[in-house]
């Protein structure tokens, strides 16, 4: 169940809930049927249960989505936007994207001891 999902207002959310108990937190915050989902690795239901997944995912919007599932030890994020993932707090906090000419870009990476990494030539994002 490792994909992304759409959500009641057009806006995704991925969902990487692998190890058992993250895919037993999963199935509960999605109100599913744990019996129905009991054998996670019985790859013949996977399309089908794959698809109950996705019926429930696309009755919330992504805000609701992440009310719900942000805190908690399901493995999610909402897909965002450029835009929203440079104002996003994980990516201010640890300064992934930089300035440059007046405009907002990924950071070099890797970051390495915190030294200083000059910003080389790249395409600049227009947002």
């Amino acid at each position: 169940f490792y994909d992304v999902y759409e959500c009641a207002d057009g806006e995704y959310i991925s969902i990487g809930s692998i190890e058992p108990q993250f895919y037993a937190e999963l199935i509960e915050k999605l109100g599913l049927d744990p019996d129905d989902f009991a054998d996670q690795h019985d790859r013949s239901r996977w399309l089908e249960l794959k698809a109950k997944v996705a019926a429930v995912v696309v009755t919330r919007t992504r805000d609701e989505w992440d009310a719900v599932l942000e805190g908690s030890d399901v493995c999610y994020a909402p897909v965002l936007t450029v835009s929203e993932a440079i104002e996003h707090p994980h990516h201010v906090a640890r300064g992934t994207f930089v300035e440059s000419g007046g405009l907002k870009q990924p950071g070099p990476a890797p970051r390495l001891s915190g030294a200083a990494h000059p910003l080389w030539s790249v395409p600049r994002l227009r947002l």
